[in-house]
């Protein structure tokens, strides 16, 4: 029971759905990249990231000095259930429009530098989860 509270609480934030959304749409994220699509500061974006990963939906990977942050393969009986109704409640929500322009407006601005660095030619689909 204590796993199914801890999905569920992660999921009842909306910068934290958002962020979901985000990787869902693109496989791999750093902070700076949310952050200009979130328009939130960096600090609210790490609280929240930490927050998702403890719940299981994301993990996270160095590559230098930088972290990349990415959807995790559901684990458990639970996750993959949430996900399948998430991705089914976006794909019919008008609420996560605003997001997927303003990452496609970052997207061909450019990436920020530490997407630059770590995948020089850009993402042509998601990265394999």
């Amino acid at each position: 029971m204590k796993d199914i509270v801890k999905v569920f609480k992660a999921l009842s934030d909306t910068t934290r759905l958002r962020i979901l959304h985000l990787l869902e749409q693109t496989g791999e994220l750093c902070v700076c990249d949310l952050k200009t699509v979130l328009e939130c500061p960096q600090a609210r974006i790490s609280r929240h990231l930490a927050i998702l990963k403890n719940a299981g939906f994301i993990d996270d990977r160095r590559e230098g000095t930088w972290v990349l942050y990415s959807l995790t393969k559901a684990k458990g009986p639970i996750q993959p259930v949430v996900r399948k109704a998430f991705k089914q409640i976006v794909a019919v929500s008008p609420d996560f429009g605003d997001d997927k322009q303003r990452l496609r407006q970052a997207l061909a601005q450019g990436r920020c530098k530490t997407f630059q660095v770590v995948h020089p030619r850009g993402l042509s689909k998601p990265a394999p989860r």
